[in-house]
């Protein structure tokens, strides 16, 4: 990343360099139209009403026509071209952007706002682009059309010329001193607009948790106090700009009734001619526009650098979990998992410590303990969100950070704790965007493997029913047996399942647990709080302050009596007995086996 930092904008710009090239041909065409206007103007006044020469009035004013006809086609080209190209650029850098975050590790995602990335992704790349765009056509035509006029002026009079001459470094020095100044606001207006969209995502992400808790006043109160701050920034701009672009407007003017009086006393010394003087007036005219916009250019060229800024500290994020260099080769998962010795620490803290277990291809772990104990820490391990920082976390004898991680999380399907569920309809959010790959009698199995065939049935558009952002509209079972649906349609070798049936009842939990017992080539990684959700895994570990502290199956973890034994009297509030020569108690099946 660090070799293209400074040239990205620019190597998107050369992509579309005939669009570009095809503008600037357009606005050097003008440029040229607009210096012969003056031109035709002194011979109206000179050959025409001066010498009386009236037979080329009709020629003049026929040329001043085309000139103006000419002027309007390439104005209208010129922009039309530009704009094409900077929003092809804007396109391209925004595609770029979003393509590197979703590259970025599950770390980068823990420490950054999503309203932060939001405005990065939209705003920012916006400004970026309207400088690739019309905002850069009308920098550089400012530039070449002021050089032209001056040029133009030389060949009239020198001696008149000095007038604007002086005029305009004093317009610059005052535009350099808006530029710096504006550049150091606009840095400040894009943190406080990243956090103000933070604040708006979140209150609108949880607005059933506002309104249950009554923190509306709370949350009007805080975007309040962030949207204060905006405007308080927005009226420093605001005051930057109204001290220094009315000066640049009031040089400009001066400099023209300068250029009047000085050129109006030279024509009564006979020095020019009063048509010269009146090309020279259209001229100085003409050299306004480019210094009266260098106020509001300088503040769009200073708002892109501030943004380009941002974007590239994005873009020079490096995604600490990487492929290897040379991966291992993975034609077919078993599923056959293992942890050994490890230890993962996250940002100088220890989350899991001396963790070892072995999972055969097919078979059941259970994994239960407090909140914060790591249960979840060992899906991220296993994913390779993290690396561990001690031992190894392999798959079918493999370490993970020995394989690409598309070949890992590809055989991995995950129900997570905290269901997601898109802006789409049933059946996308069960494909996961595999619509043309995964049958819809796949999607229908999977469904009803997850107990969710039935009640999507009974919605009004079935499995193209659109639901909601993060599944608003669905009960809490409801967007949990579709997770499992989306994970069971994936039809991986490794099946993990965070909490996923907690929101579920009994009896809608055990038939879930039993169609999952069918998985005979699936392994699976159950983390519970309940007991009934593990008690028939193969083995079953008790996470404690990142550390296993009990382990063993349902009927030895009972016979020890320790913490998970606690936890049964717990959630049953009755005595266990086990059952002479069987594994489990009285009454007991094995859904999983």
């Amino acid at each position: 990343m660090k070799k293209d930092k400074k040239n990205r904008v620019l190597a998107y710009m050369a992509k579309w360099w005939y669009l570009y090239l095809i503008g600037f041909a357009a606005m050097f065409l003008a440029i040229y139209l607009d210096m012969k206007g003056p031109q035709v103007t002194q011979s109206i006044i000179d050959d025409v009403i001066v010498d009386g020469q009236v037979w080329i009035l009709m020629r003049l004013l026929l040329m001043l026509l085309g000139i103006g006809f000419g002027r309007a086609i390439c104005g209208y080209v010129k922009e039309f071209i530009f704009d094409c190209a900077g929003v092809r650029v804007g396109r391209d850098l925004r595609k770029m952007l979003f393509g590197h975050i979703q590259g970025l590790g599950v770390d980068y995602f823990d420490r950054t706002n999503t309203g932060e990335l939001m405005a990065r992704v939209k705003d920012d790349v916006d400004r970026i682009w309207s400088v690739t765009g019309f905002i850069g056509m009308l920098i550089v035509e400012s530039i070449v059309h002021t050089i032209a006029v001056l040029y133009c002026m030389f060949h009239i009079s020198p001696a008149l010329m000095l007038v604007p001459l002086v005029t305009m470094p004093l317009v610059g020095w005052t535009a350099v001193r808006l530029e710096n100044k504006l550049d150091r606001v606009y840095q400040d207006i894009s943190e406080q607009n990243a956090e103000l969209n933070t604040v708006a995502q979140e209150n609108l992400a949880g607005v059933r948790t506002v309104k249950s808790f009554a923190r509306e006043d709370y949350e009007i109160e805080k975007f309040r106090r962030q949207n204060g701050k905006y405007y308080e920034l927005n009226m420093k701009l605001a005051s930057v700009l109204a001290k220094y672009e009315p000066n640049i407007s009031f040089y400009t003017k001066i400099m023209l009734v300068c250029v009047i009086i000085v050129g109006g006393i030279m024509v009564i010394r006979g020095q020019i001619t009063i048509g010269q003087l009146g090309a020279f007036t259209e001229y100085a005219n003409n050299i306004i526009w480019p210094m009266e916009c260098l106020g509001w250019l300088s503040n769009e060229l200073a708002a892109a650098f501030a943004s380009y800024k941002k974007v590239d500290a994005i873009m020079e994020e490096e995604a600490r979990i990487k492929d290897p260099e040379h991966p291992v080769q993975v034609d077919g998962v078993r599923g056959e998992i293992a942890f050994d010795h490890v230890d993962l620490e996250i940002d100088g803290h220890k989350i899991l410590r001396d963790i070892s277990f072995h999972v055969d291809a097919g078979k059941t772990l259970g994994i239960m303990g407090m909140t914060g104990s790591g249960k979840s820490s060992v899906i991220n391990l296993l994913e390779r969100f993290y690396d561990a920082a001690a031992g190894r976390v392999m798959i079918d004898g493999r370490d993970v950070r020995t394989m690409r991680l598309e070949d890992i999380r590809k055989n991995i399907a995950v129900v997570m704790q905290d269901v997601f569920l898109f802006s789409d309809t049933i059946q996308e959010n069960i494909s996961v965007g595999q619509r043309d790959v995964l049958e819809y009698e796949t999607v229908c199995q999977a469904a009803g493997a997850a107990s969710a065939h039935d009640f999507i049935q009974r919605l009004s558009d079935q499995y193209d029913t659109v639901i909601g952002e993060r599944g608003v509209g669905l009960s809490g079972g409801q967007k949990q047996r579709i997770s499992i649906a989306r994970a069971l349609a994936k039809k991986t070798p490794i099946l993990i399942l965070d909490d996923s049936t907690s929101a579920l009842d009994m009896e809608t939990e055990y038939q879930i647990q039993t169609e999952l017992g069918k998985l005979e080539d699936v392994t699976k990684l159950i983390i519970a709080h309940r007991i009934s959700a593990v008690r028939h895994a193969d083995e079953i570990i008790i996470l404690k302050d990142g550390q296993i502290a009990e382990r063993g199956t349902h009927e030895r973890l009972m016979e020890k009596k320790g913490m998970y034994y606690e936890t049964y009297l717990a959630q049953y509030d009755t005595q266990w007995e086990p059952v002479p020569g069987t594994e489990e108690q009285k009454g007991g099946e094995k859904p999983w086996q």
